[in-house]
């Protein structure tokens, strides 16, 4: 029996430990499940367990970029300040909780699929990245509350598995305003802040003319690259922070910025400074690209083995898939979206800066272009869909303070995660995970029961939604059809497939077409 205990010590230490072959065998045996040639089998393992290795890279470069802002920030606010980046933070927490997070995701996919089969909640979350972030952040709240491993994987999965299938329920009837059919769900876990654009633009936009009946300036269009954004968003930041660290402090104490904490060089002058900001800014949209590539990479080959398994056990559920699969319907209301949202960031802020930070401690969000880009694009494209382009700006707007504050309050029960310089930055994140860590705080057995209570209220919500609000048919945008009638059209990158949209501007071609009716 000595040989029994020794490899599965070793299996347990040194193989299912490691989170990034815990991810390979998983994607093996979906690839298997879905009866894949040997080749393709070992060769998605290999990238998937490639992909989760990258993550870990980028997490370093993220660290050592953020350092130097955290410093900036602390001499020129003395407060804390942090970006929201999703996979920056994942990244971090990949060191310490990587394998935990592994088992929870899986766990929570399992779950999921469970729910979507026996209740009315029949939606297959198949954003991946979403289900990572999810995983991680509900690892480190739980976590942080001192929990053991088991408890952790356990009711943390069960939690993952009850948003993975109740938030696209509470969206779907904005969806269906969106899209105009019933074959497909977002899943994404900025919901809350969709939701909230669609009803907003519900009171506002009744008789606003939608935003597909305008034109933008082709210039803009190069922020729809997620590198450019990231980039572009951390050099302005930095510079911003150096130029006023440099005002505020003096030569002699920002030149040593950049050599705090990193063992960077100080600046030589005022110019070695300013370029020394730049660069930082470049080099966090490098590590947030590399992070970027090894998700990808991950859920290339991952979320295909899930999809394997989730058509076999829900058959006829409908795919609740990424933020952008709503974009094409309203292309204007996407950049609208986001400009208004990082508008809404930027006020936030200074509410942040001039009344919550000296009244509450709330840490300082900065807005990045990344989730605003994302989550106001689509916010921008729901509360157009119920009130036109007024609907687009205060939806999105309102997306903004979602995405500031929310993050904001996040950080409370994040313990040692709140001070790296980054955070989780869409909606859902922060209330799901800012409502399960204050209910953790009641300790011991109370507090698990508190949170698993917390976990049922939410099922039990998106059930009550589902059968009385969507199964009935309700429409947000019923009371602006009958000041304004829309009409339908077929996309043309998916004949017979109808949908809701503006006459003028149909969708482009090539665009992505929702899946057929199951």
């Amino acid at each position: 029996m000595g040989w029994f205990v020794t490899l599965a010590t070793f299996l347990v230490n040194e193989i299912l430990s490691e989170p990034a072959y815990l991810i390979g065998i998983i994607t093996a045996v979906g690839l298997i499940a879905m009866k894949k040639s040997t080749g393709q089998i070992i060769g998605g393992a290999i990238k998937a367990t490639l992909g989760f290795l990258l993550i870990g890279a980028g997490a370093g470069l993220v660290t050592d970029s953020l350092a130097p802002l955290g410093t900036m920030i602390q001499g020129v606010t003395g407060a804390h300040g942090v970006i929201p980046t999703n996979e920056a933070i994942v990244g971090i927490a990949q060191d310490q909780f990587g394998s935990r997070v592994a088992w929870l995701m899986i766990l929570g996919f399992v779950v999921s699929l469970l729910l979507a089969r026996f209740t009315p909640l029949r939606y297959v979350f198949l954003t991946g990245h979403h289900m990572l972030f999810m995983a991680t952040l509900l690892t480190v709240v739980l976590a942080n509350g001192g929990r053991s491993t088991i408890a952790v994987v356990a009711v943390g999965g069960v939690l993952l598995g009850i948003m993975l299938v109740a938030m696209p329920a509470f969206a779907h009837p904005w969806t269906k305003r969106v899209t105009g059919s019933d074959t497909v769900a977002i899943g994404h876990f900025g919901t809350a802040g969709y939701i909230v654009a669609g009803a907003a633009g519900k009171v506002v936009g009744k008789r606003s003319r939608s935003t597909e009946e305008m034109k933008l300036p082709e210039g803009l269009r190069f922020l729809r690259d997620s590198m450019v954004d990231t980039a572009l968003s951390m050099l302005l930041i930095y510079l911003v922070m150096a130029v006023l660290l440099l005002v505020k402090e003096g030569q002699k104490a920002a030149f040593k910025a950049f050599a705090t904490g990193t063992g960077g060089a100080v600046a030589t002058d005022t110019g070695n400074y300013l370029m020394q900001s730049v660069m930082q800014g470049l080099q966090f949209g490098i590590a947030v690209a590399v992070i970027l590539f090894g998700v990808r990479t991950i859920l290339g080959e991952l979320v295909p083995a899930f999809q394997g398994i989730a058509q076999k056990v829900v058959p006829g559920a409908l795919p609740a898939l990424d933020a952008p699969i709503v974009f094409p319907y309203a292309q204007n209301a996407v950049l609208i979206g986001f400009i208004s949202s990082f508008t809404g960031g930027l006020i936030g802020l200074a509410l942040l800066t001039w009344v919550f930070n000296p009244a509450f401690g709330l840490a300082l969000v900065l807005p990045g272009l990344v989730p605003h880009f994302f989550t106001g694009g689509a916010a921008g494209v729901y509360g157009n869909a119920t009130g036109g382009r007024r609907g687009a700006v205060v939806g999105a707007f309102l997306n903004g303070l979602l995405i500031t504050f929310l993050p904001a309050l996040l950080l409370k029960v994040l313990g040692a995660f709140g001070d790296q310089n980054t955070t989780f930055g869409d909606a859902d994140f922060g209330w799901f995970g800012a409502l399960i860590g204050n209910a953790d705080k009641a300790g011991g057995a109370a507090g698990l029961v508190v949170i698993v209570l917390l976990g049922l209220a939410v099922l039990g919500a998106a059930i009550l939604v589902q059968k009385r609000v969507v199964d009935t048919g309700w429409d947000p945008g019923a009371a602006r059809d009958a000041l304004m009638p829309r009409e339908s059209v077929v996309a043309p990158a998916a004949a017979g497939t109808t949908m809701a949209a503006y006459a003028k501007i149909p969708p482009p071609e090539g665009a992505p077409a929702p899946p057929p009716a199951p």
